[in-house]
């Protein structure tokens, strides 16, 4: 097969929890245990960052990745979602894994994963696993899919731990609770092994320490950071959080993990963590005059800061292109945006998109009106048709969303 028939079958004939949702869950670690054997156990030869949270765990796994870089580092990262290509999910200093390597790895372990109901997540862990064991990467920074405690990345033992903070988002599988959903976080959370959080309330940090002193590690609270100097071409309000979070872990890979990170590496990594790492989707200007952002925040936290940050914008009407999947909680993220609004709700090109008509009639209750399209790109077109220069074009709800306008 070649890479386009590689990724058609990885997407089209397994489990993929970000087409399908809920029916690619998977409930132990089994299959991941099974899987990683099969390979060798390549996990067993890295080092590792483990990134869990609901919101910000992908931008701090970049940034990580880009000061570890700058110090001289061979950087792996993996991450999910991809925005437009499968192998944006694994890289190494910010350069997508081979198409030769991904198809030689699925075309050798076809029989097994369609043997032993590999899910399409399992196998890409096991993917980047291999990959940065045959490439021998100094350090891996691994982003959890989902959760933490039962996710295919936790069979890793890493240096540091990190959980960036904790929202009710995926209620279904985690938990309809802050201390529910801190809880399945903290299974990343291993004996002996410093953990870094983010944020936290105070049910989540009742957890957080629970578990710690269970695990027998040092617990770090990076919000407590008394302030953060470094700028960052990573422009959200909300990166501020995560640079904390960001400095705390790299001050423990100095100081107790024998990395050498000097302060203009971190300063360096920070500034130029789009160009090191190929992130995109994070408050990304794509037009001025209108002025365009697109975002991929999606739950309600994500969100409220995002239209914060658009609040304190000028510009002289608002247009919003609007998208979610269908299993969102639309209660809990309508109330936040905007109803001085012109909206363009569409449904993103995914087999879990909302229907367009059922968002638009949910948003009229809120107060949000607009009009409903065919396609994300139809509506991105009217909203450049509508706008004048001095508009402010928003586009997001949606990963997926997001994805399509790149």
């Amino acid at each position: 097969m070649n890479y386009q028939q590689t990724t058609d079958w990885m997407f089209n004939q397994l489990p993929m929890y970000q087409l399908q949702g809920a029916s690619a869950y998977k409930k132990d670690l089994t299959n991941t245990h099974l899987l990683i054997n099969h390979l060798n156990n390549p996990h067993q030869n890295l080092k590792f960052i483990h990134v869990a949270g609901t919101n910000g765990k992908g931008s701090t796994s970049h940034m990580l990745a880009s000061i570890l870089q700058e110090a001289g580092y061979k950087v792996g990262l993996y991450t999910s979602p991809h925005l437009k290509d499968f192998r944006e999910r694994i890289k190494i200093n910010g350069k997508d894994i081979p198409e030769s390597f991904v198809c030689s790895f699925i075309n050798t372990n076809k029989t097994f994963f369609e043997s032993n109901d590999i899910s399409f997540f399992e196998m890409s862990v096991g993917l980047a696993f291999d990959y940065f064991a045959k490439e021998k990467v100094d350090i891996a920074i691994i982003e959890v899919g989902m959760g933490g405690r039962l996710d295919a990345t936790n069979i890793i033992t890493p240096l540091a731990s990190v959980i960036t903070n904790i929202d009710l988002d995926h209620t279904q599988f985690l938990g309809n609770t802050l201390t529910a959903i801190a809880t399945e976080k903290a299974g990343i959370i291993k004996q002996n092994i410093p953990v870094i959080i983010g944020e936290y309330t105070t049910e989540t940090k009742a957890v957080f320490l629970a578990v710690a002193k269970e695990k027998n590690t040092n617990i770090y609270f990076a919000s407590e950071l008394i302030s953060v100097n470094f700028p960052s071409d990573l422009i959200g309000d909300y990166q501020i959080h995560n640079k904390k979070t960001v400095l705390q872990t790299i001050e423990i890979l100095n100081k107790e993990k024998e990395f050498s990170v000097s302060e203009i590496m971190i300063k360096n990594g920070l500034l130029n963590v789009i160009k090191n790492t190929g992130l995109q989707g994070r408050w990304q200007q794509l037009k001025e005059n209108p002025k365009v952002i697109c975002d991929t925040a999606h739950n309600k936290n994500g969100l409220e800061i995002v239209f914060q940050q658009i609040a304190k914008e000028q510009f002289k009407n608002l247009h919003v292109i609007f998208g979610v999947v269908n299993d969102k909680n639309l209660n809990s993220i309508l109330p936040i945006l905007p109803t001085n609004a012109k909206y363009y709700f569409a449904k993103p090109n995914n087999p879990r998109g909302l229907n367009a008509a059922i968002l638009a009639e949910k948003a009229t209750q809120h107060g949000l009106n607009g009009e409903v399209f065919n396609s994300i790109t139809e509506a991105y077109t009217k909203a450049l048709e509508t706008a004048s220069h001095s508009d402010l074009i928003y586009i997001g709800g949606s990963t997926f969303v997001v994805a399509e306008v790149l």
